[in-house]
């Protein structure tokens, strides 16, 4: 019947009596077509640009991204797992490049079992688009969506040419990126309380080539920070032994983009902040030309849906600045649930109803976490009291392994609700913050008083 969904059906089935109509065939459109169409549904995709099996990968977008356990459970629902582990790249924790230091690595987790991988978004999106394919999904490229009429749930695309193309639509599942053309048509019929908060910091990417011997050029394993204050540079590795190396710093002020008018203020602002790293990249003159300095920001929206009719995830519900690497985590968790809701609930309003509600709290929750660590990596990483805490951290997650889960495990390695990572990891900040106050060394921290913390204020974590 028309408008209504059944519960969750093998893949042989076919729901016949409707198509799903997804907006989008980045890493998140491609997906959620993959679970869809998997699941038994009848999926159109429609994506503005051409196929980059076809035409090659677009850029304008980092290239690097971090890839946790949310991300891999979402593959391991859609078959995907192994293809993508082939091509990804182990990153065992944080390779602290300190000013005219030695460099430190600090763990992700206790060991190589908890860690996050670097992954290559162009060819993991290949790799998602042939899945969405192979379950049955229909792409169609070169198709911008140019307008929708709700009322007749007609949809519009035009293709490069400007040639339109009209079509009917059952609802729409918008996954079309921070710059959403649904969330615009959808913001046309419905007050969508959109907030769109620019960080005032930009990135630019440079690359770290492999090694004369065709080696790496700095230690694999690992995600290679240079913090500098108020700004820093990150290296990411990629299978080719290749780092791409993205410099985050204000758009104005001092020192700023602002502030790097030419080439040679360029090369003369990373011979004094970056030395070491300047060495390593020896086609920074025609990187940096090459490049543009790309934006940052926070999209947030109280509505998530229209009705029955439509719906945002990913970036086009909740875009959030990149330094906790979980933007694409955040949005494949979305299209599991999403996938499992329509499977579940009594139509569509109900499906997206319940979406929003769910998923709506954890965003925001990661958005507040993505922002506090782009502090705490260019200031905090090679603070004292920082590092203090950390080893305070780990040694009470190990004498308190059902209370005391550190909060970037919390994040990275486990699938507990991000809002909850968020509220537990408030209270064991200010356990770590009481127990070091006034100490300098590991040695001085009472333990006994920081094992009463932990059992006054923590409750045992919930299972997954």
């Amino acid at each position: 019947m028309p408008g209504t969904l059944g519960h969750a059906c093998p893949a042989s089935s076919v729901k016949t009596s409707q198509r799903l109509t997804i907006v989008g065939a980045g890493l998140a459109g491609a997906l959620l077509a993959t679970l869809l169409a998997r699941r038994g549904w009848q999926v159109d995709v429609f994506e503005k640009r051409g196929d980059p099996r076809r035409l090659g990968y677009e850029g304008g977008r980092s290239i690097n991204l971090a890839l946790a356990e949310r991300g891999l459970h979402a593959l391991r629902q859609a078959g995907l797992e192994d293809t993508v582990m082939a091509q990804a790249v182990m990153m065992r924790g944080r390779m602290v490049h300190p000013q005219g230091g030695a460099p430190m690595l600090q763990r992700y987790g206790r060991d190589d079992s908890e860690v996050i991988w670097s992954v290559h978004r162009g060819r993991l999106n290949i790799a998602m688009l042939d899945a969405a394919e192979a379950a049955g999904a229909v792409l169609h490229f070169g198709q911008r969506l140019d307008g929708v009429d709700f009322g007749a749930r007609r949809a519009r695309f035009v293709d490069d040419a400007g040639d339109p193309r009209e079509l009917d639509f059952t609802t729409l599942l918008g996954c079309d990126g921070a710059g959403s053309g649904l969330r615009a048509a959808m913001a046309a019929e419905v007050e969508l309380g959109e907030r769109f908060e620019p960080l005032g910091h930009g990135y630019r990417e440079l690359e770290i080539p492999p090694a004369a011997d065709g080696g790496w050029r700095i230690e694999a394993n690992a995600l290679h920070i240079w913090p500098r204050g108020g700004y820093m540079c990150i290296a990411l590795p990629n299978t080719e032994r290749t780092f791409t190396v993205t410099l985050f710093l204000p758009l104005d002020g001092e020192p700023s983009f602002a502030a790097l008018p030419d080439l040679a203020a360029a090369r003369a602002f990373f011979a004094a902040d970056f030395a070491d790293a300047l060495p390593l990249i020896p086609d920074f003159d025609t990187d940096w030309t090459a490049h543009p300095v790309g934006s940052l920001a926070t999209l947030r929206l109280d509505r998530w849906h229209l009705d029955g009719r439509a719906v945002l995830l990913g970036d086009a519900a909740h875009a959030m600045v990149p330094f906790h690497g979980q933007g694409m985590n955040c949005a494949f968790e979305d299209c599991v649930a999403l996938d499992r809701l329509l499977a579940e609930a009594d139509g569509f309003e109900a499906a997206f109803a319940a979406f929003t509600a769910e998923r709506r709290p954890n965003a925001e929750a990661i958005q507040a976490m993505a922002l506090e660590n782009y502090v705490e990596m260019r200031d905090r990483v090679d603070d004292a009291d920082f590092l203090l805490q950390r080893e305070l951290e780990r040694v009470l997650a190990d004498r308190h392994p059902d209370h005391f889960v550190p909060r970037y495990a919390m994040v990275s390695f486990r699938r507990l609700p991000y809002a909850l990572a968020f509220e537990r990891g408030a209270v064991q900040r200010g356990i770590l913050v009481e127990a070091t106050r006034g100490r300098t060394r590991l040695q001085e921290v009472d333990l006994d008083f920081a094992d009463a913390l932990v059992r006054d204020r923590l409750t045992p974590v919930p299972a997954e």
